[in-house]
């Protein structure tokens, strides 16, 4: 796989779109999915900041505190002869250009892959600073605590995609197991954690060596994930079963289930790391389960709550509908609806930066 273009560059014939000051403080990026498009917002009040637009079926994306990118992935493949026909960048010399075009030095994932791209964004400003090609469509997408890595999941491709972020380019494939949906970082920025919805478990990925450490059991349909890296805690959304397994990294034993009920799909820890926050798509509700006690709580939100994701500092939650084109504000406190805004099309997977 390669690299495509590079700051000023169009990608299939779009460019960032800036519709207002690019002067902000904590802002929340939802990408938009069909709509080729990731809003950013006030993450106080859910107010636009700017729309960046180009980048077709954005469905994951991902950053981490102070590093300062964005990796953005499409959940659609691309003809590779569309990428050959982009336009040469303003400013942009052709051997340059030719350089940020050219294949990696061998092929990379499954034989018959598909081409996908990859996007990096820059942290602040939301500018489009790199695609780089990768072997089918993107899921879910993550970024390592110390900026070095970047990984992509790949369902229809059984495995991941490893970005080195220091040069922009993949270097790397693990296969993980069947239909790779979610994958979290914990204090350790060289691994990687990866749920496979296909076949019921959690892969512990070596992004040095490149290789699976293990595999851990995780219910029927494991998707969403969210990793306490102060207790070593790794939850995980068993989305079609309807519970959260609680799962002890050391021992890689399933320590503690939830029954939630109905399809399930954002998880989310409070920063006090005391409840878990899980949206029941499936029965119209978010629900709040008390680590300590174990005792669940449910409010109702409907249509369909979807992504989430907590906002610090601010004792906010943003929660998208798969139903309908809007994001709800919630009171972390007591998952109240203080305010809602509209998006284009669905808001998937929600990050927070300052």
């Amino acid at each position: 796989m390669g690299i495509i273009g590079f700051t000023k560059s169009l990608s299939l014939a779009s460019a960032l779109v800036l519709t207002g000051s690019v002067a902000f403080a904590q802002t929340v990026f939802v990408p938009e999915g069909s709509a080729n498009s990731i809003l950013m917002v006030n993450a106080t009040t859910g107010d636009m900041i700017n729309r960046i637009e180009g980048l077709e079926a954005v469905h994951g994306l991902a950053g981490a505190p102070g590093v300062p990118v964005l990796v953005a992935g499409s959940y659609a493949e691309v003809d590779r002869e569309d990428i050959a026909e982009t336009s040469l960048p303003e400013g942009v010399t052709a051997d340059e250009h030719a350089g940020h075009h050219a294949p990696a030095a061998k092929p990379m994932g499954p034989a018959g892959a598909g081409l996908s791209l990859l996007s990096i964004l820059d942290a602040e400003t939301g500018e489009i600073l790199r695609r780089i090609e990768v072997p089918g469509a993107v899921h879910h997408t993550a970024v390592s605590p110390d900026g070095r890595f970047a990984v992509a999941t790949h369902p229809s491709g059984d495995g991941i995609s490893v970005i080195d972020l220091k040069t922009m380019a993949m270097t790397g494939w693990v296969a993980t197991g069947s239909m790779p949906n979610y994958a979290v970082f914990g204090t350790d920025p060289g691994i990687v954690y990866v749920s496979n919805a296909g076949n019921g478990t959690v892969s512990e990925v070596d992004l040095e060596r490149q290789i699976v450490r293990r595999n851990l059991f995780a219910g029927l349909a494991p998707e969403h994930l969210v990793l306490d890296s102060v207790s070593g805690t790794l939850y995980v959304a068993d989305s079609d079963d309807g519970q959260v397994l609680e799962l002890a990294l050391e021992s890689g034993e399933t320590s503690r289930s939830f029954e939630i009920g109905g399809e399930i799909h954002g998880i989310e820890l409070t920063e006090d790391r005391t409840q878990l926050i899980v949206a029941g798509r499936g029965e119209d509700k978010v629900v709040v389960i008390d680590l300590a006690g174990s005792s669940i709580s449910t409010v109702s939100l409907a249509p369909e709550p979807y992504h989430l994701t907590n906002v610090p500092g601010t004792g906010r939650l943003f929660v998208s509908s798969r139903a309908e084109p809007k994001v709800w504000i919630l009171d972390a406190s007591d998952l109240s609806v203080i305010g809602e805004f509209a998006v284009e099309s669905v808001g998937h997977q929600m990050v927070v930066m300052n």
